[in-house]
Parts: structure tokens; C-alpha cells; sequence
């Protein structure tokens, strides 16, 4: 954790500064001898514990707090540090993790110390869980873009606009419903980059996006063909029969549903 104290008493200040530096978990502790330089601090850094003396000269440890409450600055928690029992249980009852009077042991530090790692810890998580959404939503990837190289342009297409993809020559159709593009790669390496995208291998020269696939007909020679949206039919070849089986998931009805 990180720690910031201040302290205008240079004994308390040392052995404050002492028992952080015997602290496994603490990565990193600044000092500020007055309110104006502990709010410069903690505009420019980032603490997750404040250890705060409450009688200063300047400005009080609870007007520092409000200071940082008015400027909407980050709040760490809190351990006020005090030689009065009074100021410090009205503060601790407004802002505070704990408070510790003065003179003070490393024991009773340490056990205040303690309770605000614990405090921090859990306001991180929860602050973790409440980003989680936007922080999910910023690292998603987009979805996956063709490239494709058209009159002297670049166009991008998203693989589930495409219908189907015909294989033409050394070139590749790529079919969308209002369109098609032509692309230079061989049918068999489209095949195996558009697979993890629902495309299915209907015969040699042809790829079907399933999520377009709206009804398998059988024919009278035993062989069955695709219908996607639109209306055309894509024949499938023995060979790549069995890839209808990623259509056919799930299905109601009994009885054979598609004949070896």
C-alpha cells in the first residue's frame, strides 16, 4: 500500500515513518510537515492510506479532509493521529477508518495501519466491480474485418455480412446479400479462416455462413441442398454431408433426420 503521513511534530512524524519502513506491505510512504503541502501531495499522487495528525497549525486534519472532499479529489483511508481524546472521536466518527492517541506504540499503529489496508483493499474491489462493464466493453475486440482490395481502395467487411463465398479461378467470391467482392486466396485457406465464424464447407468450390441457412432440402438423387435467406440454393456433395451436423444441433421431431 501506499502511505502518506503528515505530521507537523518531527518525533512523531520519525517514528511513524519508522514503523511503515518495517512493513512488508507497504510499497511506498511520503511525509508532508503541513496541510498545504499534504494537499499539494495528494493532488499529484495517488495514496491508499492517510495518516493525519489532527491539531496542526494551519488547518486541521478534519479541514483537510473537507478540503478534499470540496476539490473531489481521491479520499484514501483514513487514520487520524492525536494527543486529545476529544477532537479525535468526533473525527472518527465522521471520516475515519480508526484514530490513534498520542504517544502511541508501534503495536497500536500497526493495528490501525491494519484496519485501513483492510479498508482500502475492499474500496479498490469494489470500485473494481463497478468498472468491470465499461472496462469489459473497452477491451472487447471488435468484430473480426475482411480486408479486401478494390479499385485502388481498401474495403473492410465484416465476415457475418457475407452470405456465402464461391470459389472463382485463384480468386474467391465473397457474396453478401445486397453485393459481392472478389478476393485473391484459394477457397481452402478461406475456408479454415472463416471456420471459428459458422461458415460450413457445402463442396469444393463453395462456403455457407449458417447463421443464413434457413432450410436443408432433400433431393430425389439422396443428396440434400442448402436454402439461405434470400432464396438460393447451395447443392452439398457427399463428401460434405456431415458438416450439416453443425445445423442440426439441436432439433424437435424423432426419427432419422438426415440420412447417411
Amino acid at each position: 500500500m501506499r502511505v502518506l503521513i503528515v505530521d507537523d511534530e518531527c518525533l512523531a512524524q520519525t517514528a511513524l515513518a519508522n514503523v511503515l519502513s518495517a512493513r512488508s506491505d507497504v510499497e511506498h510512504f511520503d511525509t508532508a510537515n503541513d496541510a498545504i503541502e499534504a494537499l499539494e501531495k495528494l493532488a499529484t499522487g495517488s495514496y491508499d492510506v492517510l495518516v493525519l495528525d489532527i491539531n496542526m497549525l494551519d488547518l486541521s486534519g478534519t479541514e483537510i479532509v473537507d478540503r478534499l472532499r470540496e476539490r473531489k479529489l481521491p479520499l484514501p483511508s483514513i487514520v487520524f493521529v492525536t494527543a486529545n481524546v476529544e477532537p479525535a472521536v468526533a473525527a472518527f466518527q465522521r471520516h475515519t477508518v480508526d484514530y490513534v492517541l498520542k504517544p502511541f506504540s508501534n503495536e497500536r499503529i500497526n493495528e490501525a495501519l491494519d484496519r485501513a489496508s483492510r479498508r482500502a483493499k475492499g474500496e479498490q474491489a469494489a470500485k473494481l466491480i463497478e468498472t468491470l462493464p465499461q472496462l469489459q466493453k473497452v477491451s472487447r475486440p471488435g468484430p473480426p474485418m475482411i480486408a479486401i482490395k478494390a479499385k485502388g481502395r481498401i474495403l473492410f467487411i465484416n465476415p457475418g455480412d457475407v452470405v456465402a463465398v464461391q470459389a472463382e479461378g485463384n480468386y474467391v467470391s465473397l457474396q453478401r446479400e445486397s453485393d459481392s467482392y472478389l478476393l485473391r486466396e484459394s477457397i481452402s485457406v478461406v475456408a479454415e479462416k472463416l471456420r471459428p465464424y459458422g461458415f460450413i464447407r457445402v463442396h469444393r468450390s463453395a462456403l455457407v455462413n449458417t447463421s443464413f441457412v434457413v432450410e436443408i432440402k432433400p433431393y430425389s438423387t439422396g443428396r440434400y441442398g442448402l436454402r439461405v435467406k434470400g432464396g438460393k440454393e447451395y447443392a452439398i456433395t457427399r463428401g460434405y454431408k456431415k458438416n450439416l451436423k453443425s445445423l442440426t444441433e439441436f432439433r424437435i421431431g424423432s426419427g432419422v433426420f438426415l440420412a447417411e
